[in-house]
């Protein structure tokens, strides 16, 4: 009776070990410090980014001038020169926030630059992830990005470093986080 459920016993861990799923994990932000064209890309993004804020920041200033102005004239005005230099300001803001969502909103001139910069880098990396995950047979790879959920992560699982060499480049573990 021992001997049977000895074998039983082996045959299920034998079946469930068969049937165990390969697991891994890449560390994207990790593995995007490697690629000197997204640095660029980034610094591209957030010299434009910063340019267009400025332009905003100049125009609100404007904006406040004017409106400094239409306070100290205020009781010198008629009713008539009031009316106009408040729509001269109210028009005036919402130009400027106008032109803040076509640079800065959802699929605003910043949105559709990341995509035409990032995208393609963000493409080379998932194919080298897809090659990495093919050639070890993993079922799953998972990201430790940013938005990680992992609480416990055993870092032979860590497939970063083959990615970044499937990519062309040297780790360079100084860039861990």
């Amino acid at each position: 009776m021992k001997k049977i459920l000895l074998v039983i016993a082996f045959v299920v861990v034998s079946a469930t070990a068969t049937f165990a799923q390969q697991l891994a994990y890449v560390d994207s932000e990790y593995i995007l410090k490697h690629v000197p064209e997204y640095t660029a890309a980034q610094k591209q993004l957030d010299d434009l980014s910063k340019q267009w804020q400025e332009e905003v920041d100049q125009k609100y200033a404007e904006i406040e001038k004017l409106y400094q102005a239409y306070q100290k004239d205020q009781v010198l005005l008629n009713e008539d020169m009031r009316r106009r230099r408040e729509d001269e300001i109210v028009t005036r803001e919402k130009e400027v926030k106008d032109y803040q969502k076509q640079k800065f909103g959802f699929e605003g001139e910043l949105f559709k630059r990341r995509m035409q910069l990032v995208k393609p880098i963000q493409d080379r990396v998932s194919k080298a992830i897809q090659e990495v995950a093919s050639a070890h047979n993993f079922d799953f790879i998972m990201d430790k990005g940013k938005e990680s959920t992992f609480l416990y992560a055993n870092q032979k699982l860590n497939k970063s470093n083959e990615v970044i060499t499937k990519l062309g480049y040297k780790p360079n573990p100084s860039l861990a986080n």
